[in-house]
């Protein structure tokens, strides 16, 4: 059994909530009145649903109660106040329960209302018709049956998605059920396939539930129109047995065209149309054959069905029968002279006719008698016969050919005894004779044997002319023809008549000449290019002569030109413009001789020296055509006098050349040095610069960037660049030259830093620099006892770190090169209040520390003089090494405490023994 509905449980609760509010209220029981509830009041179900109904009262002891109702019951609960009820399959309309109980002898009632509804499951459209002419109305039924409540329901009419019509049956009473709607439709030729549907919605939203709805299937609407006019039936009246002939049906206004069907048939015979369709137009053609059976009048019918209607047509035709005439001939091929008999004859009813001479009565054979000719050779004989028909007159004939047998005859006209043609365009070439079977040709010239290729297209050649003998044969006999043949053809020149060049010597005697080959035969003149005088009869040949001669060749079948290229040729001779008696080659050059000779053919040219250095030589000559022959001359030339012989097939000539040398000007290393010295304050001079060559060059040299002023001496800004240019009238040579002066060194800066005097402890640095080319080598002299002395790497700079008293002193810097010495010195003071603390018990270390020191100082500087002590150590060790004379090194000093030695202080030249002080690295 199903579980209490929702509407059961809403009934509980309320039942509870008035027993609630009767036990709040049971004092004043008998002042409320009291009364029955049923719950759901009103109720909207579903067409064999079910449904919980709750009777309830807020009596508090009610005697009896219940629920009076003409519906199936499937449950009950009870409590002391209320009553559930399930209600199952309601089908009813509409029905009332009525709820009551018994209180303090009243009874109390409650009514409810069940209404029940019932979806559209089934919606029916009423078959359309199976065709409906255009343009009249038909019928759209739509049923619902059992659907409702009729008031919530509405059908639509559909054609596709289109709505035709929609109807709501709101206001409907609330038993009613299921619905039908009816519209009328004129129908259209659109509508042809449509489909057509009805929709049926059943709308139960405003009850709290929601919209139901249901189509039916769709129905296809076809739709035509045919026209009321019949067919057009195309047939021919008259058919003859065995014939077969056209027949066509065509309809117009017809839809759909594709839908109709023909029918069509002679007599009882059906016939198969092709059906063609142009629109609305319907077009049946098909082939009408009559048999034998069939002969006589018989009906042609056309039927065209299309929906619930048909058109029809009919046409009679008769049926006939007319064998064609037979037309004999005894011989239809006979000999000459021979008599031939011709008969015409035809079926019965026909009236027959042989070359217009009809028969006497019809049925009856026409005849003819004759005696053969070769005029009457491809005669043709024509047989008519004619028959009424159904009031027409009907006609058919028949031909035949008479073949007369005859011997060959060759004709002026079809083979002429003469043929002239132009050579070059295709001929048929013809020789045609008449006779019975055809004659055959044969044409041959008698000398050759060679053949004509008769009745063929071929080319005409000039090998072709000639006379020939054609012959024509068939089985009656023979015929022979002489025949001459002539080819015509334009002139040529050929290199046999007319050759392309003539060669003609100077001084003879020649005439011009060119010979052409055509037919019929050409003339010929020859013109001189740019001249209109034709050249005729014997020319005394001179070099004027020699040029382009254009001859030209004409006859009837057109003309040709040809260019003759006439040379004159004689022997060599010199001209001193082209071969001059005088040259000069230059040296270095690569230049050739040029000895033009004038000639023809060419001559060929050698010069050989005759005297002195050249004779016997060979003088390299150039090409006349610019490009060399042999290579440029790389040795030097011999000068001297060469014999020049010219040449040629007709004769030679000779000349006498001097040749001389000369040479541009050249400068190198050994004639202008790249790399010159000077020396400052020497007197000035010009750079060492010569050139060779011939004539003898000029040489001249200048400074690049800042000219050179003009001074007496050397001067260290005459150093730099310098370009020398040596020249002749052959040329050029360049050279670039660079000068350097140098001079002697001065110590141009010696000082001391810190400038002011030294504490001792402390550190000083002297500071030597000099001027020299090439550079000064630095060195140092030091007071005696002077240790720890540091040297810079080129000696410049004397440096000491921790001055002590021996320090102190004067220091000499000398600079030194090539060119001498120069020397300066400076004092350095080394002093201040601690010394004085050394005095006391200090005093005999001192003295014996002082007595050591002097003595190496005596041992070194002795060592020194004499050039045997050389002491070398790193540069900070401050060790020092005496040399005997100059020596390079740095060091450095400072003077006495609270005083500075100015620049220059105690400086002195070097003069005498000096002792250097230089430190090197390792």
């Amino acid at each position: 059994m199903p579980g209490p509905s929702p509407g059961l449980y809403r009934a509980l609760l309320g039942l509870w909530a008035v027993l609630g509010l009767g036990l709040f209220g049971l004092s004043a029981v008998a002042q409320e009145p009291f009364w029955a509830d049923l719950q759901p009041r009103v109720a909207l179900v579903e067409r064999g649903g079910s449904l919980w109904l709750n009777c309830s009262t807020n009596c508090p002891r009610p005697e009896r109660g219940g629920l009076e109702t003409s519906l199936r019951r499937n449950g009950t609960q009870r409590g002391l106040r209320w009553l559930a009820r399930q209600l199952v399959d309601i089908r009813e309309p509409e029905t009332q329960p009525v709820c009551f109980f018994r209180c303090a002898r009243r009874t109390l009632q409650a009514r409810g209302l069940i209404r029940t509804f019932q979806r559209p499951d089934r919606v029916e459209l009423v078959p359309l018709p199976a065709w409906q002419p255009v343009g009249e109305n038909f019928t759209l039924s739509c049923r619902v049956p059992g659907a409702g409540p009729r008031g919530s329901l509405t059908l639509t009419l559909l054609r596709g998605a289109q709505e035709l019509i929609r109807r709501s049956f709101s206001g409907e009473p609330p038993r009613a059920r299921g619905a039908v709607l009816t519209a009328t439709v004129l129908a259209r030729r659109e509508d042809h396939g449509a489909n057509f549907s009805c929709r049926a919605e059943l709308d139960l939203r405003p009850h709290g539930l929601g919209l139901f709805s249901n189509s039916s299937a769709p129905r296809e609407l076809r739709t035509f129109a045919l026209s009321p006019d019949p067919p057009r039936l195309a047939a021919p009246r008259l058919l003859e047995v065995g014939s077969e002939r056209p027949v066509s049906c065509t309809l117009d206004e017809l839809f759909p065209a594709s839908e109709a069907g023909v029918y069509l048939a002679l007599g009882d015979h059906m016939l198969s149309p092709d059906i063609t369709l142009e629109g609305d137009a319907l077009v049946a053609t098909a082939t009408a054959t009559a048999n034998a059976e069939q002969e006589g009048a018989r009906q042609l019918v056309c039927n065209v069905t299309l929906g619930s209607e048909s058109r029809e047509t009919r046409e009679n035709v008769t049926v006939y029968s007319f064998p064609a005439p037979v037309l004999t001939l005894n011989e239809p091929s006979t000999p000459e002279g021979k008599v031939v008999t011709v008969t015409c004859a035809a079926g019965a009813g026909a009236l027959v006719a042989l070359d217009g001479i009809p028969a006497v009565v019809p049925g009856q054979p026409a005849q003819l008698q004759l005696n053969a000719t070769e005029d009457d050779d491809k005669r043709r004989f024509f047989c008519d016969a004619i028959l009424e028909v159904d009031g027409e007159t009907l006609s058919k004939n028949k031909s035949a050919e008479l073949r007369v047998l005859y011997a060959p005859r060759l004709d002026d006209s079809e083979c002429p005894k003469s043929w002239t043609w132009p050579e070059g365009p295709e001929q048929t070439l013809r020789c045609e004779a008449r006779g019975n079977p055809a004659p055959s040709v044969h044409c041959e010239r008698p000398d050759s044997g060679a053949v004509l290729a008769l009745g063929l297209l071929g080319p005409v050649t000039r090998a072709l002319a000639g006379t020939y003998r054609c012959t024509a044969v068939n089985v009656q006999g023979e015929a022979v023809k002489e025949v001459t043949l002539t080819v015509e053809y334009a002139p040529s020149l050929d290199s046999m008549g007319c050759p392309e060049h003539i060669t003609w010597l100077e001084g003879t005697e020649v005439s011009l000449s060119c010979v052409a080959h055509g037919v019929p035969p050409p003339s010929v003149s020859c013109v001189r290019s740019g001249e209109a005088e034709v050249v005729e009869g014997l020319l005394h040949v001179v070099r004027e002569h020699a040029g382009t001669y254009r001859c030209e060749a004409t006859n009837a079948r057109g003309s040709v030109a040809k260019n003759v290229a006439v040379t004159v040729e004689y022997g060599p001779s010199f001209e001193e413009l082209s071969c001059p008696s005088n040259w000069t080659w230059v040296e270095g050059s690569g230049q050739l001789f040029s000895c033009e000779v004038d000639g023809k053919p060419e001559p060929s040219v050698e010069c050989i020296g005759s005297e002195g250095t050249s004779e016997g030589m060979l003088l390299p000559l150039a090409s006349p055509d610019s490009s060399p022959r042999v290579p440029s001359i790389a040795s030097e030339l011999a000068p001297g006098i060469y014999i020049c012989n010219a040449t040629n097939r007709h004769g030679s000539t000779v000349k006498t050349v001097a040749v001389s040398m000369e040479s541009p000007p050249q400068m190198d290393e050994s004639t202008c040095p790249s790399h010159q010295t000077w020396l400052e304050g020497a007197k000035a001079a010009g750079l060492a610069c010569a050139a060779r060559g011939r004539p003898s060059p000029q040489v001249r040299c200048s400074r690049e960037g800042v000219p050179r002023p003009q001074r007496p001496r050397v001067s260290r800004e005459d150093a730099g660049t310098y370009r020398c240019l040596a020249t002749n009238m052959h040329g050029t040579d360049a050279r670039t030259v660079t000068v350097g002066v140098e001079y002697r060194p001065v110590v141009a800066e010696l000082a001391a830093s810190p400038p002011g005097g030294v504490r001792p402890g402390g550190n000083f640095t002297l500071t030597c620099r000099a001027e020299a080319w090439p550079p000064a080598q630095i060195s140092w002299r030091a007071p005696p006892g002077a240790l720890n002395i540091g040297l810079s790497s080129n000696n410049s700079t004397l440096s000491v770190a921790g001055a002590m008293g021996s320090h102190g002193g004067e220091y000499e810097c000398s600079a030194t090169n090539a060119h001498g010495r120069h020397a300066r010195r400076i004092t350095v003071r080394v002093a201040g209040p601690w010394l004085w603390v050394a005095v006391g018990g200090a005093a005999g270390g001192a003295a014996l520390l002082a007595a050591g020191a002097g003595l190496a100082f005596y041992v070194q500087s002795t060592a020194c003089k004499k050039g045997e002590y050389n002491v070398q150590e790193a540069e900070s060790s401050g060790e020092a090494v005496c040399l005997n004379g100059a020596g390079g090194g740095t060091g450095g000093g400072t003077g006495a405490e609270g005083g500075t030695e100015a620049a220059g202080t105690a400086e002195a030249q070097a003069g005498g023994e000096v002792f250097a002080i230089q430190l090197t690295s390792a």
